[in-house]
């Protein structure tokens, strides 16, 4: 078997809509690149007729494969598979949706062949997307980016282009809960970007709600920050500082006579007050404690239930 030079990478999840037009898309790529090539298409439990669709797929498309989990284990535990089982010199990976150019590969692999090692895409323009959810993209990338302790690109997702060294440098990072956007950026190498403008999708529903984004964002930022952990302390202080300034401020008034009024109400909104910054300090705190559980443990990022085609 020939090892190919090109390996891309699609998790795949409830995308039987989309994968129609996704094969003809591919096959052009493989055709325009300059060397051999293999797709991987990693299914992340997919409930509907998407494996059925791939496997199909297979006796029409030599350079493809299929892998397929036990269950749905998350976006960034299918990517991670993709570059455990990649074979290629240069490892793509890209979403099913079609809403990263494929031909854009084409431009990726240029900049790799001069010498690059990690080429990412960066989004000029968002098709098909809400107001809202440019606004809190755009907002959460320069967020990000101010508060993590590496320097990590704005506007880029998980499109992109990694030389062989960069992939086994992430390989060997196994930790559970993982944003690879951070990890990608912390390996260092030498990195390029390439520009894009992303379309909508080609079909089918967006598989990343509100709720999966804010949970990428949160996990993003505890995994490449302290600075949750340092605002909770410093929070702790100033409440500390307010409340034994109150503490004075009661005691002189009480010495000096000028109570009108009991106070209980104040004293009550105080008590509520603190209560709630203890709980939001040690939810905080718990949050990074069962990241602490979860890497512990040790159980695989996930399990592979099928394993078949490619070259």
């Amino acid at each position: 078997m020939i090892k190919p030079t090109y390996s891309i990478i699609i998790p795949v999840f409830n995308e039987e809509e989309v994968l129609p037009s996704l094969f003809p898309r591919l096959e052009a790529l493989v055709s325009r690149l300059d060397a051999s090539c293999e797709v991987l298409l990693i299914d992340d439990g997919s409930r509907d007729r998407s494996p059925e669709i791939i496997t199909k797929a297979l006796a029409s498309f030599p350079w493809l494969r299929f892998i397929r989990f036990a269950r749905n284990f998350g976006h960034q535990a299918a990517l991670s598979a993709g570059y455990d089982f990649a074979q290629g010199d240069a490892v793509v990976c890209m979403d099913a949706d079609l809403q990263d150019p494929p031909e854009v590969v084409v431009e990726m692999a240029q900049r790799w062949r001069e010498g690059f090692q990690v080429i990412y895409g960066v989004r000029n323009a968002r098709a098909g997307e809400t107001l809202f959810k440019k606004f809190t993209a755009w907002s959460y990338y320069r967020t990000m980016r101010s508060l993590a302790r590496i320097d990590m690109p704005v506007d880029a997702g998980d499109f992109r282009l990694l030389d062989r060294n960069a992939v086994d440098a992430l390989r060997s990072i196994r930790e559970r809960n993982r944003y690879l956007r951070g990890l990608v950026a912390w390996i260092g190498f030498k990195q390029c970007s390439v520009k894009y403008d992303r379309a909508g999708r080609a079909a089918g529903e967006t598989k990343y709600p509100l709720r999966k984004m804010l949970a990428l964002a949160f996990d993003g930022i505890l995994s490449f920050s302290s600075v949750p952990l340092r605002t909770a302390l410093i929070l702790g202080f100033v409440v500390s500082g307010l409340s034994f300034i109150t503490g004075i401020a009661a005691l002189v008034v009480k010495i000096g006579g000028w109570y009108t009024v009991d106070g209980w109400t104040s004293l009550a909104v105080l008590v509520c007050f603190i209560g709630g910054v203890h709980l939001t300090v040690m939810g905080l705190i718990g949050e990074y404690i069962s990241r602490i559980y979860d890497e512990v443990k040790a159980r695989p990022l996930y399990i592979v239930a099928e394993n078949r085609g490619g070259p």
